[in-house]
């Protein structure tokens, strides 16, 4: 990503935008973009340059791009299945000064192997499985061992929702034209995108409505205050009291992960409520802890609550969830609290009409539980499935998963970008709520600790990765060191 912060706009918020600016030659934009980055990825690369053209204005950006590139003598070879003659009127436009300037199309590839292919099949619009002969194009180039470079959109990756169909370009890289769209980031969109390069072709999308990419770099740059320690005359209350409840029968590790994770990041003390009837007395591993009976926790008013880890569905646990919800302090929901809560109509109600802000921190098959849905409809859709989520309990959500998508009740929102496959391990959640509590804790406002959690523990697992830890094999328990480094780190420089 070429953007920390990156805006990312829905696919309607990028239609009005291409319509408000007909008249500033955003094809010519886009396509010599193209034609920029392919010379880029060409490099000493020896052979053609494929370009595929499709039967929309995607193809007409791709037959831009092969203007000017045979411009500059490069080799290029158009395929355009389709009849000219049918093409819109800009995509037209773009084909009649393509064969003006000397280019010719076929209908298939050519035996010769390419250097690079150009992706230009079918933009952010397509909304269905590709059908002939575009699979066949789309099966071709994935198989033809040269790299993609995917114009706007992989052609058969849904730009809104980020959901591929079975046929669907894998690109090298993809340019993103004026802006991020969700689909891009979330889903199947990474695996599908590889590296994300984004063109604004000279708008002004920041001065639009949207959301944010979320990186390390854009979020560690704009910290708050607390987090650097600056000043001197505080104690360990100044950094607030942590609840974190759960930890049934045989689940307690999850409570002990999140309260070492929540130690780590600053809380300034941290009770761990069992609900098991013989709670342990210590954590050899972090004597600091304060391990105790759940509902000991609730009575001793704690700053936040993070309820949910290890906590099963039993009916005392729908207690203790309840009573947790009728505090006036920030709540972060996981894991068997949600599930609680799909099954509790009311519990949902009461969720719903808190004053102090509430967070959830859903996995996709608790999100489809609450929701009534299925997991797989909360895959194809991520982003809807969020908001409504956070529209249901007027909360602070964060679906995790490939690109997290962040949503708080205001509707404002955001996708992460950090992170990856190391994430994919037992306790990894578990951590995310320490993360989480603990800027609670520090009175750092929801809207600011669920993005800030949701990024930093991807961080953590880029940096352990990037050091040689995982992805293979990482731990939960890895991760709050390297949090606690990247923070300190950030603040440092800050």
């Amino acid at each position: 990503m070429n953007s920390p912060l990156a805006p990312i706009l829905t696919v309607a918020e990028v239609r009005l935008l291409e319509t408000a600016n007909a008249a500033a030659g955003l094809m010519d934009r886009a396509g010599r973009a193209v034609a920029d980055l392919a010379e880029r990825m060409l490099a000493a690369r020896a052979g053609p340059v494929l370009v595929l053209a499709g039967p929309g204005n995607n193809g007409g950006d791709a037959l831009v791009a092969a203007t000017e590139l045979r411009r500059r003598f490069h080799d290029v070879e158009v395929v355009l299945p389709g009849a000219a003659a049918s093409l819109p009127p800009d995509a037209a436009t773009a084909y009649r000064a393509f064969v003006a300037a000397g280019g010719s199309t076929v209908t298939a590839p050519g035996p010769r192997s390419p250097a690079l292919v150009i992706d230009g099949l079918f933009g952010m619009g397509l909304s269905r499985e590709p059908a002939e002969p575009w699979s066949a194009l789309i099966g071709w180039a994935n198989a033809c061992g040269a790299p993609i470079l995917a114009i706007d959109v992989p052609s058969g990756l849904n730009a809104a929702t980020g959901h591929a169909f079975d046929v669907a370009i894998r690109a090298h890289t993809t340019l993103a034209c004026i802006a991020l769209k969700p689909g891009m980031l979330t889903g199947d969109g990474p695996d599908a995108c590889g590296t994300i390069v984004v063109d604004k072709l000279g708008l002004d999308v920041d001065a639009q409505p949207h959301g944010s990419c979320l990186a390390w770099s854009g979020v560690a740059a704009t910290l708050p205050e607390v987090l650097a320690r600056r000043i001197r005359n505080v104690n360990k209350g100044t950094f607030g009291t942590l609840g974190i409840l759960g930890g049934t029968e045989g689940m307690g590790g999850a409570l002990i992960l999140a309260g070492r994770a929540a130690l780590r990041t600053g809380a300034g003390k941290v009770w761990l409520g069992f609900l098991m009837p013989n709670p342990p007395k210590l954590d050899t591993g972090m004597p600091e802890l304060m391990l105790r009976h759940a509902g000991v926790v609730l009575d001793a008013n704690p700053d936040a609550l993070v309820i949910g880890p290890g906590l099963g569905t039993s009916e005392a646990a729908r207690s203790l969830l309840s009573r947790a919800l009728a505090l006036p302090i920030p709540v972060a929901l996981d894991a068997d609290a949600l599930n609680i809560l799909a099954r509790d109509r009311a519990l949902q109600a009461t969720v719903a009409q808190r004053d102090a802000p509430t967070l959830a921190t859903p996995h996709p098959g608790e999100a489809a539980r609450v929701l009534g849905i299925s997991t797989e409809d909360v895959q194809r859709d991520r982003v809807a499935a969020a908001h409504e989520l956070a529209r249901m309990l007027q909360a602070s959500v964060v679906l995790k998963g490939v690109g997290s998508v962040i949503v708080h009740r205001d509707a404002t929102w955001a996708i992460n970008a950090s992170g990856g496959p190391a994430l994919a391990t037992p306790g990894s959640g578990d951590v995310l709520c320490g993360f989480l509590g603990a800027l609670l804790a520090q009175r750092i406002p929801a809207h600011e600790a669920m993005p800030l959690a949701v990024c930093l523990h991807g961080a953590a697992a880029d940096h352990l990765v990037a050091h040689g830890i995982g992805p293979l094999g990482l731990t939960a328990s890895e991760l709050p060191d390297a949090a606690r480094a990247l923070l300190n780190a950030a603040t440092r420089r800050g």
